[in-house]
This record gives structure tokens, C-alpha cells and sequence, in this order.
């Protein structure tokens, strides 16, 4: 392994259009979580397996869901169907602390389709415990991630992620203050940071191009 390289990482604000879908599905999660809490819900039956989509001026949820009674409603015909309120109100209030409140998308003005249902039979009869009273459960979609701590930051993060999630951090509670040239910035940016490693150990930042095979 070589000690003397350069890395670069690169990381994307809370307005990057991935980021504003990541920070609605999370504020979904917690708002199914809490009505569970309120309601007496048991959490382990609750299954949220849904999508966020974020595309000018419109933002999408779909997905299956099993849900506390708090956030479903009777439709015109008596069946229970579930309440798109509170999930458009979270997307909104989502979008707003972000800072979005331009032509192209606006937590005000934003079209909002919540298309969720309940959860399919034969997925619920493969997530919940095995019908056997094994204590098993299975599992719906299932990834691999990795990663590594270290020392070289005070998060426990390589040098090059900490400092490029930190410029944005920086950033975007600048622009929040209108402090500066900042106040003049939309939500939506990105940071790359380039470090330069001397016998296995980050040693500067530097601006030098970096060949693909590096990043």
C-alpha cells in the first residue's frame, strides 16, 4: 500500500435534491414513530418501506406502509385509507428549514403527492415473525455497506469526507444567518477536499488536480 498519496472526497449540502429526499424520508420515519408513541402503537408493527422523489417544484412519496390508526382516515365509501396530511405537512416543514423558497421549488407552493398504501399480505407474512413461534423474523430489501473509523478527525472520519461535510455544515448555518457573501447562496452546493497524505498520514490540503484513480 502506498504512504504517500492524495484522496479527495466529496460531499453534497442539505438542498442537493438527494439530500432534501434522504431528509423528508427520515422526517416520514419519525412522524410514523411518534403517532405510534402517542397511540399506544406497539413500534415492531409498524413498517414504513417507502421513496421520496424531488424533481422542480413537486416532490413524490410512494411506498407500502403499515401504520397507527392516527394517520389513516375512512374514504366516501367507508374503507380505511391513509390520511395524507400530516405526511404533506412533514414534507413541507422539511423543505422550509432547508431554506427552498424559490420559483422552482418552494416548501409553500410545492406539489406534494402522497402515494402510499398498505402493505402488501404476502410481504407482512415474510417480514413479521415466522409463523412456526421461532422468534425469527425475516427481512425486506437487504445491502451491504462498509466503512472505517480513524483518528485523524475529532468525528472519527477520514480527513478528506470530515472537512468537505464540515465547509457545507459551515456554509449552510452562515446562509441561514445571511451572514456575508453566504446570505446570497440557494441551498443546493457541493465540496470537494483534496488531502495529501505523507507516510500514511494526512498532511495538507492542496489544490492539485487529482487523477481519477485517486478520488
Amino acid at each position: 500500500m502506498r504512504a504517500n498519496y492524495l484522496f479527495t472526497s466529496e460531499s453534497v449540502s442539505e438542498g442537493h435534491p438527494d439530500k432534501v429526499c434522504d431528509r423528508i424520508s427520515d422526517e416520514i420515519v419519525d412522524l410514523v414513530y411518534r403517532e405510534a408513541a402517542k397511540t399506544g402503537v406497539d413500534p415492531w408493527g409498524v413498517r414504513i418501506a417507502c421513496e421520496t422523489l424531488a424533481t422542480t417544484n413537486r416532490v413524490v412519496i410512494a411506498g407500502e406502509v403499515r401504520l397507527p390508526p392516527s394517520l389513516m382516515k375512512l374514504d366516501k365509501n367507508g374503507n380505511e385509507v391513509i390520511n395524507p396530511s400530516k405526511f404533506k405537512s412533514a414534507a413541507r416543514k422539511a423543505i422550509r428549514d432547508i431554506g427552498y423558497e424559490q420559483d422552482g421549488f418552494h416548501w409553500k407552493t410545492a406539489r406534494i403527492d402522497v402515494l402510499l398504501h398498505s402493505q402488501s399480505a404476502h410481504i407482512a407474512q415474510g417480514v413479521d415473525k415466522a409463523a412456526d413461534h421461532s422468534n425469527s423474523e425475516g427481512a425486506g430489501d437487504q445491502g451491504i455497506m462498509f466503512g472505517y473509523a480513524c483518528r485523524e478527525t475529532p468525528d472519527l472520519m477520514p480527513a478528506p469526507i470530515y472537512y468537505a461535510h464540515r465547509i457545507l455544515q459551515l456554509l449552510a448555518a452562515a446562509r441561514k444567518k445571511g451572514e456575508g457573501e453566504a446570505a446570497k447562496l440557494g441551498p443546493d452546493a457541493k465540496s470537494q477536499v483534496t488531502v495529501r497524505y505523507v507516510d500514511g498520514k494526512p498532511f495538507e490540503v492542496t489544490d492539485r488536480p487529482v487523477h481519477p484513480a485517486s478520488r
